[in-house]
């Protein structure tokens, strides 16, 4: 009898060992590439209308970087983050088209998110009108043109994604976060209005929410972090990351080759305080790495998968375009931009005899198993949209970022549709493509279209949702 139970103990043990082997068995595959996208020659910068010059040298360079995973079923992602002031449709489409053409990736696996920076170049994919400010800015001798480095752009992302997928190994997956105060709403109302200053009592979201790759020997390999903030500390002449690109480039210093990506949240209504100053986007970008170190040292929460995959798009609506005699009026305005905004769609109206009344706003959902909820959405969102997904998704952990596959513009909540102000109203001016603002429903489209994408990824019990 004392053998019997000692045979079974040591079978028991046996088991135990194996099952613990296979738990601890990497659930992934993961590689990472890198790509350097800052322009070799001078160039007309983005972002801020009131540069009047071409670069002038550079404080950082600019990356695009990749991330590709790849769970034990064969499901992949590819996660690309660009230094770089937007992710323009047709970047999108074309990055898009030759992934499933070369490697067979779905539309799903693919999500691209820029972070903002407007200490970067200004760039054109393709023709046709653009959704971002263009400036109108005269070509300089000695500069590189927006179209030949968008071109560049694309092949470049295309070789990014290839070098990322083949790189793939075994690894282990897991989510920590933390926080990090610099972050402040920048709406604040004055009068009947509301005014781009800090306001320490506006809405924020300030987690830093971290997805950690480790190798099969256990040492981290790549971090993806996140941050809902206008990446527009300094607005100079010399390209730089900013507080994004400062954050990526000292925690790598801190881990020698080890890969990090930034991927920015709903900032669209958040800017980094105080500001202004070279020394201030150091600054900044050295707390916001201290506190993604500061979320690996918090307990891990593992990822075992499957990666489960949805992307769609929904119609959000136009508030309705001025009628003719009011963009007539705009022609005589002493700004610039509201008359060559008001001339451009009066011709429009000329010529096809009406103008757009939506836009197809993209989402994308990407569940790590029931363990971590990622949300992409389209545009400069602003912050509501990340506090309320929080809330209404279920889940232990839900990660939103703004400024993902299609930067088209400001996309602002029904609240600040309401309140008015630059993100809602006159930032409109600068697009080439919206006629005016949008309609206060757009916010309730936008929150459904989320929820019925991640409602179908959900797995089925009984043959129920």
């Amino acid at each position: 009898m004392k053998t019997n139970c000692m045979m079974v103990g040591f079978i028991t043990l046996l088991v135990a060992v194996s099952l613990g082997a296979a738990t601890n068995a990497p659930a992934w595959k993961a590689g990472v590439a890198t790509v350097i996208l800052t322009p070799e020659q001078p160039m007309w910068m983005a972002g801020f209308a009131a540069r009047t010059n071409i670069s002038q040298g550079k404080a950082t360079e600019l990356y695009g970087k990749a991330l590709a995973l790849e769970d034990s079923g064969g499901t992949r992602l590819v996660i690309v983050t660009l230094d770089l002031i937007s992710v323009p449709r047709a970047l999108r489409n074309g990055l898009e088209a030759a992934v499933l053409k070369e490697h067979n990736l779905a539309r799903e696996g693919l999500l691209m998110n820029c972070s903002h920076t407007h200490s970067g170049p200004e760039f054109t994919i393709g023709t046709g009108p653009l959704p971002w400010p263009m400036f109108g800015n005269p070509p300089r001798a000695g500069a590189k043109s927006a179209e030949d480095y968008g071109r560049e752009l694309q092949e470049k992302l295309i070789a990014l994604v290839r070098r990322a997928l083949a790189s793939r190994a075994p690894a282990k997956l897991s989510y920590q976060h933390a926080r990090s105060g610099f972050a402040m709403n920048r709406r604040t109302p004055v009068g009947g209005s509301y005014n781009n200053f800090p306001n320490p009592d506006g809405p924020v979201d300030q987690e830093v929410p971290v997805l950690r790759v480790d190798g099969q020997d256990g040492k981290l390999q790549a971090v993806i972090f996140g941050y809902a903030c206008h990446n527009t500390t300094v607005g100079f002449y010399q390209i730089c990351g900013d507080y994004a690109g400062y954050a990526q480039q000292d925690f790598e210093a801190a881990h020698p080759g080890v890969t990090a990506l930034f991927m920015l949240g709903c900032g669209g209504d958040q800017n980094p305080y105080p500001r202004n100053t070279s020394e201030l986007a150091q600054l900044h970008g050295r707390t916001l790495a201290t506190a993604v170190e500061a979320a690996l040292e918090t307990r891990a929460r593992p990822l075992p998968g499957p990666l489960r995959l949805a992307y769609g798009e929904v119609d959000i609506n136009y508030a309705g375009p001025p009628i003719r005699a009011e963009y007539e009026a705009k022609l005589k305005s002493s700004d610039k931009y509201e008359a060559r905004h008001a001339r451009r769609f009066l011709d429009q109206l000329s010529r096809d005899g009406k103008l757009p009344e939506k836009y197809p706003f993209p989402a994308q959902v990407v569940q790590f198993g029931d363990d971590l909820t990622l949300v992409g959405l389209g545009g400069e969102t602003v912050v509501d949209y990340s506090l309320r997904l929080k809330k209404e998704l279920a889940g232990p952990a839900v990660w939103v970022a703004g400024y993902c596959n299609d930067v088209m513009g400001y996309i602002p909540s029904a609240r600040l549709l309401r309140e008015g102000g630059y993100e809602p109203c006159t930032s409109m001016l600068f697009s080439e493509i919206h006629p005016g603002p949008w309609s206060p429903s757009l916010e309730e489209q936008i929150i459904a279209k989320v929820h019925k994408l991640n409602d179908e990824l959900r797995p089925r019990v009984g043959g129920k949702k």
